[in-house]
């Protein structure tokens, strides 16, 4: 159970990875929560499921790095603490590129993140390290710190270990004045802009790919694999029984339905970078709407004395969510301390 009752109630507006991980954190501060989520599942339960703040990063994303390899330090130290084992589906990332244009934007990584102080191990021998590998694909950049996730798996387990700390469920809420807290923390995507107007945030379709090992296939690959295939990313992550695949990027509105050309672009990509992924099953063709800002960062901040937001998160809530819950849970003891919402 919670370690011990400030007297405050809190109430989580959206019940994804961030929602999840920041009711936690405050069930185990000592807060009464409720998490208002729909029964549809979003965006992360789509997700990759990739904490790559090295392999994902590009020359200019500094301050999104160094958030980054925060979290990443916060899932290594703690955060998977009561979650089972089985969520960490990969420890190590390699990046590599296919063309000599993608070698070059490789290149470019490198030399930037070495430049910040965070040299990664260089091969151009990618297939020593990886040999499902293209026979053709020889450059690489191997980040060893790196994780993958299984998705699902971590959002079931948080959602159980919430229930264990007392975590309440409700129904979706449609406005603020609604919701009945001490405060309240708008985690919900997408919607965010709906219950605070003038948040920057759009829906970014991604379509992702879910690949299963059958017998007589070469087995899953050991680490997350991301490419540069002509200029487009495409990422390999392994699971239990196969391989997500991802993921396409670009603005649709809300459409969640796949197209034909972004499965059918993940499919060449995956294969040109591992030919051996044809021999896989087709087991799941999915999309999610990807919250995105103008700079790419993170909206996680106090709004007024009662409302805080944790949105925003890009193609990052996985990896960001550590940071996230900490952020949000340094905001709420300024809560505790100034005595607001004492009363109700």
């Amino acid at each position: 159970m919670a370690s011990g009752n400030n007297g405050r109630s809190l109430a989580v507006i959206g019940g994804g990875v961030i929602g999840l991980s920041v009711a936690r954190r405050a069930a185990l501060d000592g807060w009464a929560v409720r998490v208002h989520r729909t029964e549809e599942r979003g965006a992360s339960w789509v997700a990759g499921g990739m904490l790559a703040p090295h392999s994902e990063g590009w020359p200019g994303e500094d301050e999104l790095l160094r958030l980054g390899l925060e979290s990443l330090a916060l899932w290594h130290d703690g955060f998977l603490d009561r979650l089972p084992e089985t969520v960490v589906t990969a420890r190590e990332s390699l990046v590599v590129a296919v063309d000599r244009a993608d070698v070059a934007d490789l290149k470019r990584v490198g030399e930037w993140l070495e430049a910040q102080g965070h040299p990664i191990t260089v091969t151009t021998c990618a297939r020593d390290v990886e040999p499902m590998l293209a026979q053709s694909i020889r450059h690489g950049l191997c980040a060893e710190t790196e994780l993958a996730v299984d998705n699902r798996a971590v959002v079931t387990a948080l959602e159980a270990r919430c229930e264990q700390l007392g975590v309440q469920w409700a129904a979706p809420a449609l406005q603020l004045g609604d919701v009945q807290a001490d405060a309240v923390v708008i985690a919900n995507g997408i919607d965010a802009p709906a219950l605070w107007p003038g948040l920057p945030i759009r829906p970014v379709k991604g379509e992702v790919l879910r690949l299963r090992w059958r017998r007589g296939c070469m087995p899953v690959p050991q680490r997350v694999v991301r490419a540069r295939v002509h200029g487009r990313q495409v990422y390999l992550v392994p699971r239990a029984d196969g391989v997500v695949v991802g993921a396409t990027q670009y603005e649709h509105g809300r459409d969640t339905a796949p197209s034909v050309t972004g499965v059918r672009e993940l499919l060449d990509d995956a294969c040109a970078v591992m030919p051996a992924l044809g021999e896989y099953e087709l087991a799941e063709v999915s999309a999610g709407l990807r919250p995105m800002t103008p700079d790419g960062m993170p909206i996680v901040k106090r709004l007024d004395e009662r409302t805080l937001v944790a949105a925003g998160h890009g193609r990052n809530g996985f990896l960001l969510a550590p940071w996230t819950a900490q952020r949000i849970a340094a905001e709420l003891e300024v809560t505790v301390g100034a005595g607001l919402g004492a009363s109700r």
